[in-house]
């Protein structure tokens, strides 16, 4: 990042871009997806982006920077592999301290670990993302806090419009509005390009929040060719494969790539996601619907936000499984009905462009930098404290992460 007693000329160059995801980026998650596929859409676009987080393993890819492993820790009805480690930290203002971005992208920036963290040292202009939806016992309970930390934050982004109620109901601010999207290159596939089987795909978290138990009973009540394909796992798998074993018509698959998901979104004829509550953002039903899968998903708040029933999706009723199994045979049987889905939920997908996001997204960075360098001048005298931040960063980065590991 160009000093700011330094003239910056960023109004069409490229940026240096950080990106930071407070989860694990070896592990799926749509927080994880969402930072790696506007990584690449920004790439692609001509700007240097880092992306910065917790790596369980190799890094997904070459300009991702690990900043230690996971510790799974309960949240918001989840597990989240988060790293909340002094390690990870040190990590973090190396990062900072060797990098020198023009901007600091924050996805759920008050998550304990590398977003935090990069928060608190405040290197460069700040923009932060706020995902999750329903409530959070963190904000809850150190409200004082964390509204102060998040005082640093520059400009303030939810994705959807439950996302911005929990965000400002305990941090105040005001919010951008800004979908998460689809890398439809990935995902996009012609409707009449491959013959689909009669089968079903879930792919999410083994958790109660995330429905899959109502799913395998609903999927009791249907036909015996019906092949039910169960991807990832959780604290629920163990017990689910016991009591619905591996079958000719039920595959549990583990985790799978991205690769492998996109492979069976091209394939089954449906995309089923039952979860009963706290999603902000239906983004895997979007990519199920440029995938060509018909979605069938529980009627709540979150997946509204992308979905309309019986026009591009059919929407059940949360926990009720005769209604899923009532409206999954209905989609499976009904050609023409089954068809029109699809052709809607490819449109529908189609106005959710990563690409898109990455531009608007700029637009946002440079007017966060524009604003830094305003109150950050030679003239101002917030630019002591701007270069003590900086001073603070370089020291403490000189700290080996190793020796806090032993």
């Amino acid at each position: 990042m160009v000093s700011t007693e330094q003239t910056r000329s960023v109004s069409s160059d490229p940026l240096r871009i950080a990106l930071f995801s407070p989860y694990s980026l070896t592990l799926p998650g749509g927080v994880q997806n969402q930072v790696m596929g506007l990584a690449r859409s920004l790439r692609r676009s001509g700007h240097e982006v880092r992306v910065l987080g917790p790596c369980d393993g190799a890094p997904p890819d070459t300009f991702v920077t690990p900043l230690g492993e996971s510790l799974p820790t309960a949240a918001n009805g989840s597990i989240a592999p988060i790293a909340p480690d002094p390690a990870a930290a040190l990590r973090t203002i190396r990062a900072l301290r060797d990098e020198e971005f023009d901007i600091l992208h924050l996805h759920e920036p008050l998550s304990p670990g590398p977003t935090l963290t990069a928060l608190l040292m405040r290197t460069a202009p700040i923009v932060a993302t706020f995902h999750a939806a329903g409530d959070s016992a963190s904000y809850r309970y150190l409200n004082r806090f964390v509204r102060s930390i998040a005082d640093g934050i520059d400009e303030r982004v939810a994705v959807s419009r439950d996302a911005e109620e929990l965000a400002a109901r305990y941090l105040g601010g005001t919010y951008r509005i800004m979908p998460n999207a689809v890398e439809l290159d990935r995902f996009f596939i012609s409707l009449d390009e491959r013959e689909r089987t009669r089968s079903i795909l879930f792919c999410g978290r083994h958790e109660p929040r995330k429905g899959l138990e109502v799913l395998l009973r609903a999927h009791d009540r249907l036909a015996d060719d019906t092949v039910l394909y169960i991807a990832s796992e959780g604290p629920e798998t163990t017990r689910l494969r016991h009591e619905w074993p591996e079958g000719p018509t039920r595959r549990w698959l583990g985790r799978i790539s991205d690769r492998n998901k996109i492979d069976l979104l091209h394939t089954v004829s449906v995309f089923c996601s039952p979860a009963t509550g706290g999603e902000s953002f239906g983004i895997v039903l979007l990519e199920a619907m440029a995938a060509g899968a018909v979605v069938v998903a529980s009627d709540i708040d979150g997946y509204r936000n992308v979905a309309t029933h019986d026009v591009d999706s059919r929407l059940v009723t949360p926990d009720d499984v005769e209604s899923l199994a009532d409206v999954m045979r209905s989609v499976l049987d009904d050609i023409d009905g089954a068809k029109r889905l699809r052709e809607n939920g490819s449109r529908r997908a189609q106005q959710f462009s990563m690409d898109a996001l990455a531009s608007a997204y700029v637009d946002v960075y440079r007017s966060a930098i524009d604003d830094w360098d305003a109150r950050n001048s030679p003239s101002r005298t917030s630019s002591t404290s701007a270069r003590f931040a900086r001073s603070v960063v370089s020291r403490i980065g000189r700290i080996s992460p190793r020796k806090l590991s032993r």
